[in-house]
């Protein structure tokens, strides 16, 4: 391997890594040498992908976090921490992605959404900072935003759209804020995929430009890892405050 991507002995913490996106992330994290642990709602289904990781000769552990919950992200973060050390890298993967009209969408899914899409992140963001300045090594930090935000949009998306445009800005802020620190942090915008998120969604059906197939058609939670891993690797020290779509081509669709 290219050692400007190796992130051997690096500890690695993925949101939402059980499922969906995320296990490819967990997968190529992984396989460059990092020590990655599954963090989501499921223990079950994390400690099984930790498993899986582990089977395949990697280092893996889980911890369960509810992202709607300051305390659990408190407790989730602080385990890591006992366990292992400060994280070198927070990729905030999980995320919602259910659809409301607009005319019907209620402020108790508004808040939902931004809960588990936005503020969720910003907590882990917080809490993994806090580690990483403390054991004074740099660190990353990866949103996962959406292609959403460069026009790959449905009908019933706003709210999600806007709590990934929340994530998105709010990455911008704390890239100035942690830059001192020696932390980048950047966003990647993924395109469609075919995830059990995204097939189990609920609200109307996804009709809109988002529709719409894309030049090299759906995207995997590896095409998303390839991308985190340019993030955390050392070929992107000096890389901060940027956006990636990873969306298969459909800008130009």
């Amino acid at each position: 391997m290219f050692e400007g991507f190796s992130l051997s002995g690096k500890l690695a913490i993925v949101t939402g890594g059980a499922s969906g996106y995320g296990v490819g992330v967990c997968e190529v994290l992984a396989e460059a040498g990092a020590i990655v642990v599954i963090a989501d709602i499921d223990l079950d289904g994390a400690a099984a992908m930790a498993e899986s990781l582990r089977a395949s000769g990697r280092e893996a552990d889980a911890v369960r976090v509810d992202l709607a919950d300051e305390a659990s992200i408190i407790a989730a973060v602080a385990q890591v921490v006992k366990r292992h050390g400060a994280p070198w890298l927070l990729v905030n993967n999980a995320g919602l992605q259910d659809r409301e009209m607009l005319v019907d969408l209620t402020a108790a899914e508004w808040d939902r959404m931004h809960a588990v899409n936005a503020r969720g992140p910003f907590l882990m963001a917080r809490e993994a900072a806090r580690a990483m300045i403390a054991a004074g090594h740099g660190g990353r930090i990866v949103n996962v935003a959406s292609a959403w935000l460069r026009g790959m949009m449905v009908v019933g998306g706003a709210a999600y759209g806007a709590s990934k445009g929340s994530l998105a800005a709010f990455g911008s802020g704390a890239a100035l804020e942690l830059a001192p620190h020696g932390i980048t942090v950047n966003t990647v915008l993924p395109g469609g995929a075919a995830t059990p998120g995204a097939i189990h969604a609920k609200g109307p059906r996804p009709e809109g430009p988002g529709h719409r197939r894309s030049p090299f058609g759906l995207c995997d939670g590896r095409d998303l890892g390839a991308a985190v891993l340019f993030f955390a690797s050392p070929a992107a020290a000096k890389v901060t405050n940027q956006q990636l779509a990873v969306d298969a081509g459909f800008s130009i669709s």
